[in-house]
């Protein structure tokens, strides 16, 4: 397949649609090349299987258009910071060949989520080495970012407004049905669908207020942005 001009690597199915699917999706309506890499199938999860859920990812790629998904099969709830898994990854950096990557804040709750940000970015840099015993031309992204709305409390570097592609977002987040729940006594690990339209509207409103837009995602990056002219620069100061 072409090149990739955006790949997100996240460590379950509806991550990335949670964290980062309005960006897909604006990337996507914008004509670039979206791919998502999921690197488990979700099977340790206490509510649905591995099968339906990747039934349910496969309908939210078609909400979202992206160009490429797939699953690299990794075990869920075992993700940890192998060479094997390193190399798994960036064999598909390499036939992917990402211009930029999005994947998960490097902290967090969960030990998959930040474990896949950590070892998602090793797996780019290994991709780049022409030594390495890989398949393909060596590669390397040229810019890796960060999702970071798991972690709201984190001050992030840039936020995306997704206001366009919220109602969409919401659309491929509630493929996932078998993750929502109508019982009370669970709601705060598994919401039912109305809660869950509040939490997603409400963390977006959040990141959204902050650059002066109604819904926004946020992300960080290691390094420091360029800017080629201040008096352009957008979100105003007062």
């Amino acid at each position: 397949m072409s090149d990739l001009d955006l790949l997100a690597i996240a460590a379950h199915p509806d991550d990335i649609e949670l964290t980062c699917g309005g960006t897909m999706i604006k990337a996507a309506e914008a004509g670039h090349r979206v791919g998502l890499l999921d690197l488990t199938a979700g099977e340790s999860g206490t509510r649905g299987s591995a099968s339906l859920r990747s039934q349910e990812s496969s309908r939210a790629a078609q909400v979202m258009k992206v160009a490429h998904r797939e699953n690299l099969g990794l075990p869920d709830a075992a993700l940890e910071n192998t060479r094997e898994y390193k190399l798994k990854i960036a064999a598909r950096v390499r036939a992917l060949r990402p211009r930029t990557v999005i994947l998960p804040y490097w902290e967090g709750r969960h030990p998959d989520h930040y474990t896949a940000g950590q070892i998602g970015y090793e797996a780019c840099f290994l991709a780049g080495l022409a030594k390495i015993p890989l398949d393909g031309k060596p590669f390397r992204p040229y810019k890796i970012i960060y999702s970071t709305l798991y972690v709201p409390a984190l001050r992030p570097t840039f936020i995306v407004d997704i206001t366009l592609q919220f109602e969409k977002k919401l659309k491929a987040v509630l493929c996932y049905s078998s993750q929502f729940s109508p019982r009370k006594d669970v709601q705060n690990l598994f919401p039912s669908e109305s809660d869950l339209r509040d939490r997603i509207g409400s963390l977006s409103r959040h990141f959204g207020l902050m650059i002066g837009v109604r819904y926004g995602e946020p992300f960080l990056t290691r390094e420091v942005a360029a800017v080629d002219d201040v008096v352009t620069m957008p979100v105003r100061s007062i």
